[in-house]
């Protein structure tokens, strides 16, 4: 690599690159071919670390268009769209989304795509297949599958690794298998399999660096500390419905209010009365703030049209008072979103 620039060497400047933000990386490519091989190295994501210029990004995925994924930026206010995941699967969906080593990964899933003349669902109900993707290269590349093909289901980093539990298999058999996934070795392996499995969706967060698996109409949950002493199960009480975590705190939507979750106890925070007639939505936490995204509005018993929703709405929950504001929309996902995750780069 020739030097980055002039009088300076190419470690410190390096360094000086690291400081530009994430979403003018394309354009740096254009000064040079070293240009375009530091912007495209681990080395400056590495310093991007080091001189304290990390960011942190949404991740979301929606129903349309087909398999495509979107960055968001906070401090910006803008989206970067990645190029198509390159799945065979037709809208993939029902999947895992975790990130991890500074890369978004996604988990098995099936086919949410439904035949236009019969209206049945067309493709395959749950796969292993596992995809990442990479910021530094701006590409997306197969890893290695899961051991148990499987569709909504729990998962969540932890300590690095990427674990995965219960949902459905291809046969539409609820499952209690669970596995771990270590993203630089690229291999899967068996851990302790959940004490409970259920016929319904399960979803996992992940408060004071431990899994928390939730099935839906359970009250029970079951929490992984440790991969070798296996599950707990226990009830908290948690109110059902979307979920945040902020700063290892749980917030819940429920009956049209935010809940935060202290232990066994509950207090309200804010309304959440507008996004009573809004389903389909994501419900994600990222810094100080609760964001909730896309999904659709309708039918109801007057009106049977379905509105797919690019919206985004902020709630700061860190202030005294606090208070809805909207951002960006989405630029080119809509609808039902299938997939959202933080990404810190």
């Amino acid at each position: 690599m020739s030097e980055l620039i002039e009088g300076l060497p190419d470690a410190v400047a390096i360094r000086c690159i690291a400081r530009v933000p994430f979403y003018l990386h394309p354009k740096l490519e254009f000064v040079s071919r070293s240009w375009r091989a530091a912007v495209r190295s681990p080395e400056l994501f590495k310093a991007r670390q080091e001189v304290g210029s990390a960011e942190d990004l949404l991740c979301v995925c929606a129903f349309d268009p087909e398999n495509l994924w979107q960055l968001y930026d906070p401090l910006r206010d803008l989206w970067i769209t990645l190029p198509v995941l390159p799945s065979k699967i037709r809208h993939l969906a029902h999947f895992g989304v975790v990130s991890s080593a500074g890369k978004i990964f996604v988990l098995g899933g099936g086919s949410d795509a439904v035949d236009p003349l019969t209206g049945d669902q067309d493709g395959s109900f749950a796969t292993n297949e596992v995809w990442s993707y990479d910021p530094v290269l701006r590409q997306w590349a197969a890893c290695a599958s899961m051991l148990v093909p499987r569709a909504m289901f729990a998962c969540g980093a932890l300590n690095g690794k990427i674990v995965v539990a219960g949902g459905f298999t291809s046969c539409r058999k609820s499952i209690s298998q669970a596995e771990m996934y270590d993203p630089e070795k690229d291999v899967w392996i068996p851990i302790p399999d959940l004490h409970r499995t259920h016929n319904s969706t399960c979803s996992g967060v992940v408060i004071g660096g431990k899994l928390h698996v939730l099935h839906r109409g359970l009250s029970a949950v079951q929490v992984l500390d440790n991969v070798g002493s296996g599950w707990t199960v226990e009830d908290y009480g948690w109110l059902q419905g979307p979920m945040a975590v902020v700063h290892d705190s749980l917030y819940v939507m429920s009956h049209g209010l935010i809940f935060k979750q202290e232990g066994k106890t509950r207090k309200v925070v804010v309304s959440a009365s507008e996004f009573r007639k809004r389903i389909g939505f994501a419900m994600m936490g990222l810094g100080d703030d609760i964001y909730v995204i896309g999904g659709v509005i309708g039918p109801d018993r007057w009106n049977w049209d379905i509105r797919p929703l690019s919206d985004v709405d902020i709630l700061t929950v860190g202030g005294d008072r606090p208070a809805w504001r909207q951002a960006t929309p989405m630029t080119r996902c809509r609808g039902t979103i299938l997939g959202c995750t933080q990404l810190r780069i």
